[in-house]
């Protein structure tokens, strides 16, 4: 097929829709299996797998083919709702739609749209602060001498330098205040910045509820779209396709459901 017709034709959509598709589907498992420390790990270790995802030389050129994936499947899927839309502008006189097809097939559009507004505004409320903004450090408490405990920021060194001994700059460099050079580098606090987000006692609640909701919109937009992708790259077989729609239906349903378990544990039981 030519480079035009692959970008240009609905069969060139579909295709293009389900290997983005399918690539999320691999981002999401993997973004699970870090949020997951928030319920199953500590503090530091949260901390250290946010530190890596950010510098990492690897995973930032992943990070930006995820982000051009998202694009390019939510900008696919318009174009192809539209041009759906054109090539039946007439809808038939007739058309008992809940006989022929699912419920989440026939509003991918209206899924796919809330997913994007709750990407949105996930990035703004973490990924955003955790490039831009000025967050927190890692710290810990250590009894330095019975009945007395003192602050120390942890370093990314496995080290530990007291909080009113150290001057902060870039972030999260720590350098020495008289000598005014770099002595370690320190982790910023994005666990702490999730807990409290969650448990905000204003709005806590609220972002909870925003939160599961999003991850049950992401499941019916799963349910349909994980079978409908491999139906797209040709992969239609009597022989595998009650296999495909098994793994479809498990994946749509368990990941979302881990996703939305880790809102609730902390609202409601960290």
């Amino acid at each position: 097929m030519a480079k035009s017709a692959l970008l240009k034709s609905s069969i060139g959509k579909k295709y293009w829709m389900a290997l983005t598709g399918l690539f999320l589907c691999v981002f999401l498992v993997g973004h699970l299996v870090g949020n997951l420390q928030l319920i199953f790990g500590t503090q530091l270790q949260f901390n250290e797998y946010a530190l890596f995802m950010t510098t990492n030389p690897a995973v930032k050129i992943l990070s930006y083919v995820t982000y051009i994936s998202i694009l390019f499947h939510a900008i696919d899927g318009i174009l192809l709702t539209i041009q759906n839309k054109k090539a039946r502008p007439i809808g038939y006189a007739k058309n008992n739609a809940a006989s022929n097809s699912t419920w989440q097939s026939r509003n991918m559009a209206i899924l796919g749209t809330l997913i994007l507004v709750f990407i949105a505004t996930h990035m703004m409320n973490f990924w955003a602060k955790m490039h831009f903004e000025e967050m927190p450090l890692h710290t810990t408490t250590i009894e330095v001498q019975p009945g007395m405990a003192q602050d120390f920021y942890v370093t990314t060194q496995g080290g530990y330098l007291p909080k009113d001994g150290v001057e902060i700059k870039n972030k999260t460099e720590f350098f020495d205040p008289t000598a005014k050079v770099k002595i370690a580098q320190g982790y910023k606090d994005l666990h702490s910045i999730t807990i409290a987000f969650f448990k905000d006692a204003k709005y806590g609640l609220a972002f909870t509820v925003f939160y599961v909701f999003s991850m049950l919109v992401l499941a019916f937009h799963l349910m349909h779209g994980f079978k409908s992708a491999f139906q797209s790259l040709g992969a239609n077989n009597p022989k595998y396709n009650g296999l495909i729609s098994g793994l479809g239906k498990g994946f749509a349903i368990i990941v979302p459901l881990l996703f939305a378990i880790i809102p609730i544990y902390i609202h409601f039981i960290k």
